[in-house]
């Protein structure tokens, strides 16, 4: 299951004029799908991590952001590299895999885009990012988000989601082959083709316990659609409906470097 958890960022007054970078480190804990499409839930930790330059403008950001850093910020357009986390399957998950293939954890690497239409508001914002470690292809996450803060300590977050993989990210995590099938007591043959995977909603809010730490509790909600809906993984063992509830603490601190 990949995490959800990002860091929040949080203002430099409290961090001290001294500092030249802003890192901020966090601990996030999830309860969502064991593997995308399954019915079957269970509990993971993942780190997250932000940094930034202490003249840089304090950003919102979404709990499902993956780890970024801007190069371009130009009138609101925001651009740069980002790193993300590809998901595991194993047989122990579901003992309906039988003879299907396991999908190992992996990295993603790619780029990132987005747009403040409202300043620290209203953001669309762009994901590609392709599998560097685990053979599982190429996707594509957009989005927006509407950012509301309540009073001084709270902020609250708001936005849709749609997800697209290529071919060879819907056959690893999909697709169930002519071998595979073939073996007794095994799910159907099954070509799962490049598209629309899902569409979906996040909420979060967030707290400022203290001037440099953040709890964070939020929801994602995706409904798989085409091909990720239709395969036998998810139709037969498993469900459409995936949803990810979790809570993050992070701290923020200045860096000489």
């Amino acid at each position: 299951m990949a995490s959800l958890a990002q860091a929040t960022d949080v203002g430099t007054t409290s961090l001290g004029e001294t500092g030249t970078w802003i890192v901020t480190l966090g601990l996030g804990i999830e309860y969502g799908p064991k593997f995308p499409g399954s019915k079957h839930h269970g509990f993971s930790a993942m780190p997250s991590f932000d940094i930034r330059r202490f003249d840089e403008p304090n950003e919102n950001s979404a709990p499902d952001d993956n780890i970024d850093y801007g190069l371009i910020d130009v009138g609101g357009f925001e651009a740069g590299p980002v790193l993300g986390f590809r998901d595991s399957r194993s047989h122990s998950d579901d003992d309906g895999l039988k003879g299907i293939h396991s999908v190992h954890w992996g990295l993603d690497a790619g780029v990132f885009a987005q747009y403040w239409a409202i300043p620290n508001q209203l953001r669309f914002r762009s994901e590609i990012r392709q599998a560097v470690s685990n053979g599982s292809g190429l996707v594509v996450d957009v989005g927006a988000d509407w950012f509301k803060p309540l009073g001084e300590k709270w902020l609250f977050s708001a936005g849709p989601r749609a997800s697209f993989g290529n071919g060879a990210y819907m056959r690893k995590y999909f697709g169930i082959s002519s071998t595979e099938a073939s073996q007794e007591g095994a799910l159907p043959t099954f070509d799962a083709k490049s598209g629309l995977k899902s569409i979906g909603f996040t909420v979060s809010a967030a707290y400022d316990v203290m001037p440099t730490w953040t709890l964070q509790l939020y929801d994602r909600f995706d409904r798989l659609t085409g091909d990720a809906a239709d395969s036998p993984i998810t139709s037969r063992l498993g469900a459409k409906n995936q949803n990810v509830i979790g809570i993050s603490l992070s701290k923020a601190f200045s860096v000489n470097f």
